[in-house]
């Protein structure tokens, strides 16, 4: 095999051994001396990245200029016009090369000027409450009853029809609280990370994805259902408690506008305004709410961008490994952690390499996606640039159900450039600390992938395991079978509290865990660009068969 070594290499390694640095590396490293032979020269260059990464660290000022600075970058926003500039400009700041933006078909852009809810009667209260992302304005302050009538199928139209005409219409249920009986806060243990360790088969069942597109269409079809019934706005539960907001919406294409303007109230402040309309089934008096959405569309440039810079390589036939990390965000907070802390990660490798003066075997690649929120567009839209085409309705023309249906379409053209990505790495796990990458299946990749991490084991960044991960940018790449991958992070709060919410700000990111992921990043970058060998691929996906060929659907199923 290419770059084997065996024992036998051993006395060429061992005069580093008196370094007490170098000594440190290489605890944990059997994989390594088993694998491709590290030079001198490397083990050198791997304490140059963790020194510059530690020492002289900018992560953190990267994370807080995205994060307060610029702000929440909801895809073609003015706040991520201004991220794509800054980003740019701070590539080529630090000498990177083919800096630049990459165009792809989106819509429309959409911001929050100012938003006030405000229950005006039984009593008066100001609601924690947010516009619903790429709905109108309220055209002023719209003052009105409400009136409870949770639609959730389109088969729930008929049982409000001739009610709605004149209200705010609060479509979700209600539900009961939940208080917290388990930390929020949470770093892996060894065993909760042992059990991603484990091969799962994939199920691939036609039917139901079938009905999940079916669905897709609904919120338009909602939309149009309470504009023709003469409702004048609605609103719809956060789906967490504690005071928390979210606002994602989705309709940005141009022709799809909703007609009435939507929000989303804090859990808490909902139920209180469906516990006093219960009372005034009784009474006659229903709360009564005041609403101003001051939002504005944009349609200056329709199109979103990603953002990409590269450290090119020595060796034009040898490709080039890929990192990269979603830029844009909800609008509820400031995108820190998902994803301005990954966002910062991958361009702090970037600066740590460069800075460096390290030339790379292979080119480098860096990427910041846009419209990942959205349906993980940006990353698809460089697929189907440079990778490869697939068949079926054209990209990006029908939001969710072309994701959805983006990884099912067969058969896959590849591309001229297909072999030439040799790895990809992403980072969106909420900024938390890495613990190692998640194989995503592709077994035959984990001897590598462990010998690239094994530098920083005690980084406690070593684990290899099969499990894999979804919905973000890495899929993209794993559905025309090339070798794309998920670095594991502690989640910290991050699913508990700070995903998509009000809370997603630069005061919970770590800076301890965003300088390590940092490192750990660039430090596999390296050892990838450089390795003789590469990561062995999955076979070029073909159409799969049904894994329950004698299932039957159930008919109450939509």
């Amino acid at each position: 095999m290419p770059g084997s070594a065996g024992i036998g290499n051993l006395h060429a390694i061992y005069p580093l051994l008196k370094d007490l640095r170098v000594r440190q590396l290489l605890v944990g490293l059997p994989l390594v001396l088993a694998g491709a032979p590290l030079g001198a020269q490397t083990l050198d260059d791997t304490n140059r990245i963790i020194d510059e990464g530690m020492s002289r660290a900018q992560v953190l000022e990267t994370t807080q200029q995205i994060a307060d600075e610029i702000g929440p970058r909801l895809t073609n926003s003015p706040a991520m016009r201004r991220a794509e500039q800054w980003a740019i400009n701070t590539f080529q700041n630090w000498q990177l090369v083919n800096v630049r933006r990459e165009g792809f078909e989106f819509g429309r852009g959409w911001e929050i000027i100012s938003s006030d809810v405000r229950m005006v009667s039984p009593r008066a209260i100001t609601l924690t409450a947010i516009p619903v992302a790429w709905t109108p304005p309220t055209d002023g302050t719209l003052t009105a009853e409400i009136i409870i009538a949770p639609i959730s199928k389109e088969k729930h139209f008929k049982a409000y029809r001739g009610k709605l005409a004149g209200k705010i219409v609060l479509i979700s249920l209600p539900g009961e609280g939940s208080e917290p009986d388990t930390p929020q806060f949470q770093r892996y243990t060894d065993d909760e990370l042992g059990k991603f360790d484990r091969y799962e088969q994939r199920n691939y069942d036609p039917e139901a994805r079938s009905r999940r597109l079916k669905n897709i269409g609904y919120g338009a079809k909602l939309d149009e259902f309470l504009a023709d019934e003469g409702a004048l706005a609605w609103a719809r539960i956060s789906r967490r408690d504690g005071k928390l907001l979210i606002g994602e919406g989705y309709a940005h294409r141009l022709g799809l506008t909703p007609r009435l303007p939507g929000i989303e109230i804090a859990a808490e402040d909902y139920r209180r305004l469906a516990r006093l309309a219960r009372i005034a089934d009784t009474n006659g008096k229903p709360p009564v709410l005041a609403v101003n959405s001051n939002v504005r569309f944009i349609d200056t440039d329709t199109k979103a961008y990603n953002i990409l810079a590269e450290i090119p390589g020595s060796d034009a036939r040898t490709g080039y490994v890929m990192a990269g990390a979603h830029f844009d965000s909800w609008v509820a907070g400031d995108g820190a952690a998902d994803n301005g802390g990954g966002s910062a990660v991958v361009m702090e490798a970037a600066r740590i390499l460069k800075v460096l003066g390290l030339r790379p075997k292979r080119t480098i690649r860096f990427a910041l996606w846009a419209a990942e929120e959205q349906g993980a567009f940006g990353s698809l839209a460089y697929a189907d640039r440079h990778l490869a085409t697939r068949a079926g309705i054209p990209n990006n023309t029908d939001d969710m159900a072309n994701y959805y249906s983006w990884p099912f379409r067969y058969p896959i053209e590849p591309k001229p450039g297909y072999y030439d990505l040799k790895a990809y790495f992403n980072v969106d796990g909420g900024a938390g600390k890495f613990r190692g990458i998640y194989a995503e299946g592709n077994l035959a990749a984990v001897p590598l992938l462990k010998r690239w991490l094994a530098p920083f084991t005690t980084m406690d960044a070593h684990r290899v395991v099969a499990a894999r991960t979804g919905s973000t940018d890495h899929i993209i790449l794993q559905a025309i079978g090339l070798p794309g991958f998920q670095f594991i992070q502690d989640p910290l709060d991050f699913y508990a509290r700070r995903h998509h919410t009000n809370l997603d700000t630069y005061d919970h990111v770590q800076a301890a865990d965003l300088r390590q992921g940092s490192v750990v990043l660039a430090g596999v970058l390296w050892a990838a660009a450089n390795d003789s060998e590469t990561l062995p691929r999955p076979p070029l996906p073909t159409q799969p068969k049904a894994t329950d060929p004698f299932k039957y659907q159930n008919p109450d199923e939509e």
